[in-house]
């Protein structure tokens, strides 16, 4: 499996927008909102990571039962 480093740039550069806005957001006193966004971003890389974890197991499915 080629890991590319554009999907660790991705998922980091999701982490400093996302902390960015619930920092913005907390100061302005909008902490609901903050925990929404915290929560949002968090969703999308969980998403990322589990495509990634599903080529994975794709890639040693195919290892293994030679398909």
């Amino acid at each position: 499996m080629s890991l590319d480093v554009n999907t660790i740039f991705q998922i980091a550069g999701i982490g400093i927008i996302v902390a960015m806005i619930q920092t913005v957001l907390k100061q302005m006193g909008k902490d609901d909102w903050a925990q929404w966004v915290t929560l949002i971003g968090f969703v999308v890389i969980l998403y990322m990571v589990a495509t990634l974890i599903n080529d994975l197991f794709e890639k040693i499915r195919e290892v293994f039962l030679f398909q």
